[in-house]
């Protein structure tokens, strides 16, 4: 049998009750194995006709997947493509909740190893801007790494605390994800070493930072907004007690209804914040006392999956809107007139545009350089203080992009070339390990493009491309990072830069010279 630690075991009978048994019995049943598709390259329909391996819709996540145990889909050429992300199935549901769309500020505040962040930069299509945070520097290169295999060229990616971050941020975001550190407890059967490192002091601890991380959370947070609150345990203190503590704390915000709730999906527990559940080491024991009925109530708008009801793993959510300065919640909700009754509001739908597109006319602006009414640079004109020679060799590469460059956009640092996104932010005095595309490397007088810009293009935007099909195995000689042969009538000139695609998706670069591809896969993204 499952090894539990007896402290939680009991823990979870008072809160359980009748429903313990079946919960118990789950932790003999197999874990699922999930993937997401990047909704940004590829439609779920479109990624079920070209999947190696057998998929199994999961009902509540639009573009995620259930694979078999024995598949591997972490060493398909599609992955390295960035088509789709392994993650469990319920960590899938905050970021699929959030409701974000293209022009949005996003920030997810602690974001790695970047599940979450890469779907919310996928439902941007290249427009708003991103920004993803961890407080670990491993953690935030890992995020990094997932974000630019991902193709998400409008990203901000932060290695600092969250008091940092709400000085340099107050009432930016538009939507924020917080998928606190917590206690782990819906994990134990995915990781059952998570549940030999328990103890009972864990939510505790864990309760302390999360105060202090909803709070800042809270205050950049934009009037009008919404947050996502979640975590990957059952605690109480982490859950529901935190949550009633943000709405103490921070009247302006209310718990809002999911959105299309899934029947598996279990309503919070407004009882789990009456006295006899708050532990004196966290709260006073009348912390909540002033909390209205209605508030109270409000507690079974958030979200608990329980693995004995879902094919997944135990996970808590709480979707909260923040008032304006008129006192309303976001549009696309309102108060029905019934008792913790919301309708939900459809947001007209944004036509997703290619954030690259059409090169040739910005290139020609950028020649002429003329100014706009204001005297500012126009659109396609270089930043000031950046030489129209300085990018010279990235401009001629660009030449065969067809991408719709704003040269005001583009940085260049040490030789290091870079897209910054449209929507600007106060990165100075933080530690950010990207602020935008990194394009690629001028050195001395070439251009050589990035594999994140590889990432970030579609086929048709690259004037030379090379497209082998996915079983070809030349393609797994390419990810080990070898050189491999190209037939004449499989490329489309006979040499220089090429971008080499599996099945019509761009994998990573090569330099063609007399029918040989030359490596250009980042090292350290390669299949071993």
């Amino acid at each position: 049998m499952f090894a539990l630690p007896p402290a939680f075991e009991e823990k979870m009978k008072k809160i359980l009750k009748e429903e313990y048994p079946a919960f118990r019995e789950g932790y003999e049943l197999p874990r699922k194995f999930g993937l997401r598709i990047n909704r940004d390259k590829i439609t779920p329909e479109e990624f079920e006709k070209l999947a190696p391996f057998e998929l199994t819709p999961i009902p509540w996540v639009d573009n995620g997947f259930y694979y078999g145990e024995n598949d591997r889909p972490s060493r398909h050429p599609f992955y390295y493509s960035g088509l789709y992300y392994l993650q469990e199935p319920s960590a899938m549901t905050p970021a699929n909740i959030l409701p974000v769309n293209p022009g949005d500020k996003v920030l997810d505040l602690c974001a790695a190893p970047g599940g979450k962040a890469t779907e919310l930069g996928a439902k941007l299509h290249g427009k708003g801007l991103l920004a993803a945070n961890d407080i670990s520097g491993p953690r935030a290169r890992a995020l990094l790494k997932n974000v630019e295999v991902f193709g998400i060229p409008n990203s901000l990616i932060l290695n600092e605390v969250p008091a940092k971050l709400a000085e340099n941020f107050p009432e930016f975001f538009d939507k924020i994800l917080v998928d606190a550190p917590c206690s782990g407890e819906g994990m134990f059967r995915k990781d059952p070493d998570t549940a030999k490192a328990w103890k009972p002091e864990k939510p505790l601890e864990c309760a302390r930072m999360q105060k202090e991380i909803i709070l800042r959370a809270a205050d950049m947070l934009h009037p009008g907004g919404m947050l996502l609150y979640s975590t990957c345990t059952f605690s109480p203190e982490e859950n529901e007690q935190m949550i009633s503590f943000l709405m103490k704390e921070r009247p302006e915000f209310e718990i809002l209804p999911i959105p299309e709730r899934y029947e598996g999906f279990a309503s919070g527990r407004p009882e789990l914040i009456e006295k006899e559940w708050l532990p004196s080491e966290l709260w006073e024991k009348d912390i909540f006392d002033d909390l209205t009925e209605e508030q109270k109530i409000s507690l079974k708008n958030c979200v608990r999956i329980w693995p004995h009801r879902m094919g997944g793993e135990g996970h808590f959510l709480a979707l909260l809107g923040k008032k304006d300065e008129n006192g309303k919640l976001p549009e696309m909700y309102f108060y029905t007139g019934e008792e913790g009754a919301f309708r939900n509001e459809t947001i007209p739908a944004v036509k997703a545009e290619d954030p690259l597109k059409n090169v040739q006319k910005e290139i020609r602006k950028e020649k002429k350089g003329k100014k706009n009414r204001k005297g500012q640079p126009s659109s396609g004109e270089l930043p000031a203080g950046k030489k129209s020679g300085d990018l010279m060799p990235f401009i001629t590469f660009a030449e065969d992009l067809k991408v719709d460059w704003d040269f005001s956009r583009v940085e260049v640092r040490k030789g290091q070339v870079y897209y910054v996104p449209a929507e600007s932010a106060a990165v100075r005095g933080l530690v950010f390990l990207r602020n935008g595309l990194y394009l690629g490397e001028i050195r001395k007088d070439r251009f050589e493009p990035s594999q994140a810009l590889a990432a970030a293009l579609k086929k048709s935007q690259y004037r030379n491309t090379i497209d082998l099909p996915a079983d070809d195995p030349r393609i797994l000689h390419y990810l080990k990072g070898e050189t491999i042969e190209i037939e004449p009538e499989e490329a489309e000139n006979s040499k220089g830069w090429q971008l080499l695609c599996v099945s019509g998706y761009p994998l990573g670069w090569g330099k063609l010279v007399n029918g040989l591809l030359k490596n250009k896969f980042l090292a350290s993204w390669r299949l071993s």
